[in-house]
């Protein structure tokens, strides 16, 4: 599951959910449990099962559905082999604020702009205690913002994921308590999203 998905994913659940209502959220629900055992917020995440689900309750209609909750949460530009993510979002900025207003998670995105890195690693150049320092670059990962990218295998044989930011900049714009953030990613992140693939096509 590419690290775009899961950024974008919790502003489409509450999306969704305010759409559709709670009797219809519970129908599809229960018929994404029956058919591949998820829930609505995890089928978000691998978009096309929930897509599938969607066009057996509303047929075309899913289009305008999707459409309409991926515009709410964000902009999409391509330009250079760049993909360009406009955000104003209020969950979604919020989540990127936070993690920026957060010393200690600010230098964790910072250290792996250039390479990516495996947590240990992380932790030791961002010179950050053990404990709260993993549970900072895992809140990251849960949010979206630090996404796999390869693996280092250590002397005794045990592979270890690197992880890299999910996006190469930021910009943060802030007008009369307006918060706009733009994200520059590597058009690859925005290939793999299964979230951008079904809703932009």
């Amino acid at each position: 599951m590419v690290g775009l998905d899961r950024l974008l994913a919790k502003s489409l659940d509450s999306l969704i959910r305010e759409n559709l209502g709670n009797v219809t959220i519970q129908k599809i629900e229960n018929r994404l449990f029956e058919k591949y055992g998820l829930s609505v917020t995890q089928s978000i995440e691998q978009f096309h099962k929930l897509d599938a689900v969607l066009r057996e309750f509303f047929g075309a209609g899913a289009d305008g559905i999707e459409q309409r909750a991926l515009k709410s949460v964000c902009e999409v530009k391509l330009a250079n082999g760049q993909g360009q993510i406009l955000i104003e979002n209020p969950v979604l900025t919020k989540i990127i604020l936070e993690s920026f207003g957060d010393e200690d998670k600010k230098k964790i995105l910072g250290a792996i702009n250039s390479e990516p890195l495996i947590i240990s690693q992380i932790i030791t150049n961002c010179k950050i205690p053990q404990t709260s320092g993993y549970r900072k670059v895992n809140a990251l990962i849960d949010a979206g913002l630090l996404v796999p990218a390869g693996y280092a295998v250590t002397d005794d044989g045990k592979k270890l994921t690197k992880y890299r930011s999910v996006f190469d900049k930021i910009k943060i714009d802030i007008v009369k308590n307006k918060v706009t953030i733009t994200l520059e990613l590597p058009k690859k992140d925005l290939d793999a999203s299964t979230v951008l693939a079904v809703c932009q096509s």
